[in-house]
């Protein structure tokens, strides 16, 4: 039984955090917002994960860099429509002139304040705009701007992406919030989005880490939407320690129910990514059981969800589970094919690797709907896992065919 409460809440709904977004011309609409900031009013411990691209942004070195110094943060300025990906040394100066500018208007060190980018990339950021959109982000901060910052971060996103949950430690009632961007660019082992979790919870930086490192690999790195792994992804939590419970660490008593809370927050922001990739008409969940270890499962479920055969056949509402297994085969997991069972839904289609009989009427009946899951046992031992992703439509290719135009 769970014991957090999922609700209705933004990214500054914990204790002592505030958040906004403006426009300050980066992204194309006139006053589409595009740089949001996060503020909390004490310095708070700070995790972060990044992507594995080796092409790393300019705002992700400097971040890295900033958290390694004493495991905080108290600021985070993101901006949107310009990645500051593949800019050189100009880039990097950029992004510690965005931090430095944000910790003179806070009175803040420089080393507490993050900074994220997000679009496109080689071109450098027009720093007078920046500049000034950032001295104008303190007059926008109130109690009910925090949705502005989701916006903010938004890129070919159709919709913000927010979860919220609270639950209590040590009697304190604790707040876990979080906030996402990506669409397209999506790929197991981080991909082009930007993710941003606040917590009121007093926690260990060294718990904090663990917990976002093993959370990570169970939802952001089992989402695909085109097989593209960017050059901007982090996700980065905040923990300023306000909800005055006893410090979280791996020997609390209740340190497995605050992951929980943390993993489903997580979990969600990931399936909205998925749901909302670009071009998308429906999210495809991929269950692999009964696998030899969690890592097989993790490999067959990733090679399902990222295959663009299977994605293609859901968006057409076909039921060729001959890709499904095809991709089964091609994951690099020792597989024994004739113990290979797959259902579509309630609707088994294979078994013993072999097909049987189904009705295919109800079957793209099935697949015409907004949600797919696809279950595959293995029946090699008890490793498990789940993906996400997302079908491939024409709108895809109309998308990212103009995305600079």
């Amino acid at each position: 039984m769970s014991t957090y409460q999922v609700i209705e809440g933004m990214i500054d709904l914990p204790r002592g955090f505030k958040a906004t977004g403006i426009s300050c011309g980066l992204k194309k609409g006139e006053g589409a917002l595009d740089l949001g900031l996060i503020i909390s009013e004490v310095p708070a411990a700070a995790a972060a994960v990044y992507t594995t691209n080796m092409f790393q942004a300019a705002p992700l070195k400097v971040t890295r860099e900033s958290i390694e110094k004493e495991q905080k943060i108290q600021a985070v300025v993101v901006n949107s429509g310009n990645a500051n990906a593949c800019t050189g040394e100009q880039g990097i100066e950029d992004a510690k002139t965005m931090g430095n500018l944000v910790g003179e208007l806070f009175s803040i060190p420089n080393y507490y304040v993050a900074v994220a980018s997000t679009g496109v990339i080689g071109q450098h950021l027009p720093m007078d705009r920046v500049q000034q959109g950032i001295r104008q982000l303190p007059n926008h901060l109130t109690e009910d701007s925090g949705e502005n910052f989701s916006l903010s971060i938004m890129t070919t996103d159709l919709i913000p992406k927010k979860v919220c949950v609270e639950l209590l430690i040590d009697g304190e009632k604790v707040t876990i919030s979080g906030t996402a961007k990506g669409s397209g660019m999506i790929h197991p082992n981080m991909a082009t989005m930007l993710g941003f979790l606040t917590t009121d919870a007093h926690i260990d930086a060294a718990f904090l880490y663990n917990s976002l490192k093993r959370a990570t690999d169970e939802t952001f790195n089992m989402i695909t939407v085109d097989g593209d792994t960017s050059t901007n992804d982090m996700v980065l939590v905040l923990a300023n320690g306000l909800a005055n419970n006893q410090a979280l660490d791996e020997n609390h008593s209740q340190a497995e129910e605050f992951y929980a809370a943390f993993l489903y927050v997580m979990q969600e922001l990931a399936k909205k990514i998925a749901r909302d990739g670009e071009g998308a008409t429906k999210l495809v969940e991929v269950k692999v059981q009964s696998a030899a270890t969690q890592e097989d499962a993790r490999k067959v479920a990733k090679a399902v969800i990222g295959s663009n055969l299977v994605k293609t056949a859901v968006y057409g509402a076909d039921a060729n589970w001959g890709r499904i297994i095809c991709a089964v085969g091609y994951s690099g997991v020792n597989i024994d094919p004739e113990k290979v069972s797959v259902s579509l839904g309630n609707q088994q289609v294979v078994e013993g690797g072999f097909p049987i009989p189904f009705s295919e009427e109800e079957a793209t009946r099935y697949l015409q709907g907004e949600k797919v899951d696809i279950e595959i046992h293995l029946n090699q031992g008890d490793g498990t896992a789940i993906a996400w992703g997302c079908d491939l439509t024409y709108d895809y290719i109309k998308i990212n065919a103009s995305y600079r135009t």
